[in-house]
C-alpha cells in the first residue's frame, strides 16, 4: 500500500478540494484519501479553527462569500484561452441541437458563444448557464433540479443524477478538473462526477473543453477515459503521452492556440 500523506499534506490537499469545489463532504474525502471519516473530520475541524472553512453537517464549504470569489476567481484564469475554445467548441454545435453544459468556467464560456445559435435545447446543471442562455431567441433552456451548490451554482447529486437520466441529447460539452497523461477525465467532488458521468452516458457525442492548465493536473476521482470523448478543445496541446492516448481512442483534438 503506496504511504499516505501526512496530515499537512492532506489537510492542504483537502483545503484545494474545498476551495475547487466550494464545498465537501466526509465521506468522498474519506474515499479519495483513503483514511477514515473520523481523520477527515479531525481535518476539517482543524481548517475550520484557523477559518478557512465552514464546518457543515456531514462535511465542510468555504461560506458563500468566500466561494462565490473563487469561483469568479477561477472564471479569470486563462480568460482569453477560455473565451477561444468557447468560440471553437460552440462553433461545433449545429442549428437545432439538443446538448448538455455541466459545470465549470469553460463550458460557461461556450454558453456565451452559443447565444446567438437558433432552435437549440440545453439542458445544464450550471446556473450560470442558465443565466447566460435564458430567454435568449430561438434557445429552449431546461434547468437540471437537485441541490445547488453554493461555491459555483452547480446542481448535483442523486436527484440531478435522476433529471438527467430523462433526456437524450446530440451532444454534450463537459469540463473537468484535470486530464491525466493517460486520457482520464477526473475531478475531487463524487457528487459532481456522479452527474458527469450521467451526462456523458446520456449523449451521442462528447465534447471536452479544457485549457492547458488541467492536463497533467491531479484529482482524486475518476469520471471517465478517454474513450468517453469524442472531441476535444483546447488552447494548446504540448504532452506527447496525452495526444497519443486520445489519438488511440480516437478523439479528434482542435487547439486553438
Amino acid at each position: 500500500m503506496a504511504k499516505q500523506p501526512g496530515s499537512p499534506t492532506r489537510r492542504a490537499a483537502i483545503l484545494a478540494a474545498v476551495r475547487r469545489a466550494g464545498e465537501a463532504n466526509v465521506a468522498a474525502l474519506a474515499a479519495a484519501f483513503s483514511v477514515t471519516p473520523q481523520t477527515i473530520r479531525r481535518d476539517l475541524n482543524h481548517l475550520a479553527d484557523r477559518g478557512l472553512i465552514a464546518r457543515v453537517h456531514g462535511g465542510a464549504e468555504l461560506g458563500s462569500g468566500i466561494a462565490n470569489a473563487r469561483y469568479d476567481e477561477r472564471r479569470g484564469m486563462a480568460a482569453q484561452a477560455k473565451a477561444r475554445i468557447g468560440a471553437a467548441a460552440a462553433a461545433l454545435v449545429p442549428e437545432g441541437a439538443s446538448l448538455f453544459i455541466n459545470i465549470g468556467t469553460t463550458t460557461e464560456a461556450v454558453a456565451h458563444h452559443l447565444v446567438d445559435h437558433q432552435r437549440l435545447m440545453v439542458v445544464t446543471n450550471n446556473l450560470n448557464v442558465v443565466d447566460c442562455l435564458l430567454g435568449r431567441e430561438g434557445i429552449a433552456v431546461i434547468a437540471v433540479g437537485g441541490q445547488v451548490r453554493a461555491g459555483d451554482r452547480a446542481v448535483i447529486g442523486a436527484l440531478a443524477d435522476q433529471f438527467i437520466d430523462n433526456f437524450r441529447v446530440d451532444l454534450a460539452l463537459i469540463g473537468a478538473s484535470g486530464l491525466t497523461e493517460e486520457g482520464d477525465l477526473v475531478d475531487f467532488d463524487a457528487d459532481e462526477v456522479l452527474v458527469a458521468r450521467r451526462i456523458i452516458r446520456q449523449a451521442k457525442t462528447v465534447i471536452l473543453v479544457a485549457d492547458s492548465s488541467k492536463f497533467g493536473r491531479a484529482a482524486p476521482i475518476r469520471i471517465a477515459g478517454a474513450d468517453a470523448i469524442d472531441h476535444l478543445v483546447t488552447d494548446r496541446l504540448t504532452s506527447p503521452a496525452l495526444r497519443a492516448a486520445l489519438v488511440r481512442q480516437g478523439v479528434t483534438i482542435t487547439e486553438t492556440g
